[in-house]
């Protein structure tokens, strides 16, 4: 059968449920859900036969943006809702709710699903609000398995992919009424609306950025001053944009005091936020440097998953043999791919340890916080440049 053959086939079997329904909207997930049960798109969608019909063949559905996919290509439209086959490059998807309800369906690859709760919801402003987000659930998603999405708050979620490319079909509302905005979460405190642009913002960001590169001595002083007058939106959106060089030049504190004088305990949402915004960064750029797929999947958990059992959980679905072991031997690669044997992903050993010292001091201290052991006293220099990095969810 032609792609768009299938995809029109589901779609107008997905029309035909919802319309005996009365197209309430609460029913939609699961009616999506089923019907990409029943006919698993994995089963009988060639990916490539996909890409080649849609490059070759002009009868296509009008091409909507959503914004999700690398890229997306709609391969069904109707008035009340749609199916697009999205294709992911780059790991990670942020943390979000929907404007829209439906269910997702794995083509292609595997990934990492995560579920959260964002617990004491403060409203700042329209666009911003902090409080608590907390992990509820985490499970790894393999191709063909099938996920219903709901609209609103109450559905938070994230999808980290774990092969280039992914793929995942989705039939989807095209925007369910009153469940805006649809918020990115930044963790561990803050959800912001990635819609929402501040023109005045943005071009400020972009001025900051030309003082950056062309390191004019005045960026810090000027940054300063405008934290001094910002709101804590704004305030927060131009910190954020500047804290690397901010550090970088030594300024890093002058500005954050500012910024804490003037909000009070609304900053004791920030500070944990931008360190865990840098950490992700972070290892989302050394994922990109290493190729290996289990080390690949290694980074991926230490981003996405916040507790030591669940890690464990998840390498023993992926992998034979026990998790334990698996993980240092993971640990003894990574720290042997550095000729000084000093670095092990963002976390620097001691520099006094000889190259095969430092590997087995890494190796005792992994070791002993994968079993919920106490660190020996005189590895504690390698536990706390462990605990003050991404190895921290493993050893504290």
């Amino acid at each position: 059968m032609a792609m768009n053959a299938f995809f029109t086939e589901l779609g107008r079997g997905v029309l035909a449920q919802w319309k005996r329904r009365n197209f309430a909207l609460d029913l939609f997930p699961e009616i999506a859900r089923a019907a990409l049960e029943a006919r698993r798109p994995c089963d009988h969608v060639d990916v490539h036969e996909l890409l080649r019909d849609f490059l070759l063949q002009d009868e296509q559905p009008f091409q909507t943006q959503s914004g999700f996919g690398q890229p997306e290509l709609v391969v069904y439209d109707d008035p009340r809702f749609y199916i697009q086959v999205l294709f992911w490059l780059e790991g990670t998807t942020d943390i979000h709710q929907h404007k829209f309800s439906g269910a997702f369906h794995v083509l292609n690859g595997s990934s990492i699903h995560s579920r959260f709760d964002f617990l004491e919801p403060q409203a700042i402003s329209a666009h911003l609000r902090v409080g608590r987000l907390r992990m509820s659930e985490t499970q790894l998603l393999e191709t063909g398995s099938t996920v219903p999405i709901f609209s609103g708050a109450h559905y938070v979620h994230s999808l980290f992919h774990l092969d280039t490319p992914s793929a995942t079909v989705v039939v989807r509302t095209h925007s369910d009424p009153g469940t805006g905005p649809q918020f990115t979460y930044l963790p561990p405190h803050l959800a912001v609306d990635p819609f929402h642009h501040d023109a005045l913002t943005q071009r400020r960001k972009q001025v900051l950025d030309l003082l950056e590169q062309t390191e004019h001595p005045s960026y810090p002083e000027l940054l300063t001053e405008m934290l001094a007058e910002l709101d804590f939106e704004r305030g927060f959106f131009i910190l954020q944009n500047a804290v690397g060089h901010l550090r970088a030049l030594g300024c890093w504190q002058d500005a954050w005091e500012v910024f804490a004088g003037k909000h009070g305990a609304l900053a004791d949402f920030v500070a944990p936020t931008l360190e865990e915004i840098i950490r992700r960064d972070a290892l989302v750029e050394m994922r990109r440097s290493i190729v290996e797929p289990e080390h690949r999947f290694f980074l991926a958990l230490l981003l996405n998953v916040p507790d030591r059992p669940r890690i464990l959980d998840l390498v023993g679905q992926r992998f034979p043999g026990n998790p334990v072991e698996t993980i240092l031997r993971w640990g003894s690669e990574l720290v042997s791919s550095d000729p000084t044997a000093t670095w092990a992903l963002d976390a620097e050993l001691p520099a006094d340890l000889a190259e095969e010292e430092a590997l087995a001091a890494f190796l005792r201290v992994l070791r002993a916080g994968l079993l919920g052991k106490k660190t020996p006293a005189a590895l504690r220099p390698v536990h706390e440049a462990l605990a003050d990095s991404s190895w921290r969810v493993l050893v504290n």
